[in-house]
């Protein structure tokens, strides 16, 4: 199964040592949106979507805080759409679109594959888009899916896959693309596992945020993780589903290859190919902060 790995959409915040951990203050860090693009037996299938062509079209659909706050290019040559004709494919060709989430930078591009089936985990669904189950203010961009997509749904219920309880898959013909429920970003966040060859890649979405809380290290880049603390709708099913991943990377690292949705390091980590995990030369990779000294967690 060939998997591409695409980056949907940059960010770029001022303050790039408290964002990526390196540089200078008063450079512009650099986020990506990392998405996936996996060749199936049933066309196309997207694992997750970026920002959308729509979005930059109308920018202030995005909410004026966020722009403002995280900078995104907006560059329509990096949206999903674009990428994939840049492929020789056809928008038409991308048959499924599987979301860790509704957050606007994950689902901005659904409106441009009108046609794909749409697969969340139905929490996400009832919170997002039924608001059958409050949503914090602002959280979700209710246009991205204003076009009433074909959505599939995923619950209760499922298999263990390395540990991990109530796992899915795409469907009968595809036992190899699987959903993962990891909630705490929102309740309804899950992971995405696609077998590549003879080894899994787990596209863990905003289940962590910084390539060293994988590395079993306490610290992260200031802004970044003040971050990561409000977007959580559950920390402490966040902190157990991140403790949950670092013990897969630590027991089964040579079978799945773990990475987050926006961290440029695990973005091109993957981009090479480098499937083994980078080590900390540097002391400089980190960005220390008060809270962090105070023992505050991840």
């Amino acid at each position: 199964m060939r998997v591409h790995h695409l980056n949907t959409g940059t960010m770029c915040p001022i303050g790039r040592r408290l964002v990526n951990g390196t540089g200078s203050m008063f450079q512009r860090a650099r986020m990506v949106c990392h998405c996936l693009l996996v060749e199936t037996n049933d066309g196309l299938a997207l694992v997750d979507t970026g920002i959308g062509l729509d979005d930059i079209a109308e920018p202030p659909r995005l909410g004026p805080k966020w722009v403002r706050q995280t900078k995104p290019r907006l560059d329509p040559a990096e949206t999903a759409a674009k990428q994939v004709e840049a492929l020789g494919y056809a928008r038409a060709d991308v048959r499924h679109l599987l979301l860790t989430h509704l957050d606007r930078d994950h689902a901005g591009g659904i409106p441009d594959f009108p046609n794909a089936k749409v697969h969340v985990h139905r929490r996400e669904y009832e919170m997002a888009v039924e608001r059958t189950v409050p949503a914090p203010k602002g959280r979700y961009v209710t246009a991205q899916w204003k076009h009433g997509p074909q959505w599939a749904f995923y619950g209760e219920g499922g298999e263990d896959w390395f540990g991990f309880k109530g796992v899915r898959a795409l469907g009968d013909r595809e036992p190899d693309i699987l959903m993962i429920p990891l909630p705490g970003h929102t309740i309804g966040h899950c992971g995405i596992a696609v077998r590549s060859g003879d080894r899994w890649l787990l596209h863990a979405g905003d289940a962590y945020f910084f390539y060293g809380q994988m590395q079993g290290s306490p610290r992260m880049p200031f802004v970044l993780g003040m971050f990561q603390r409000r977007a959580d709708m559950d920390r402490a099913m966040r902190f157990e589903n991140q403790e949950r991943l670092r013990t897969l990377k630590a027991e089964h690292g040579d079978a799945v290859t773990i990475f987050n949705s926006h961290d440029p390091v695990d973005y091109e980590r993957c981009r090479c190919g480098r499937h083994q995990a980078m080590s900390f030369e540097h002391a400089d990779v980190f960005a220390s902060s008060a809270s962090e000294r105070r023992g505050h967690g991840p």
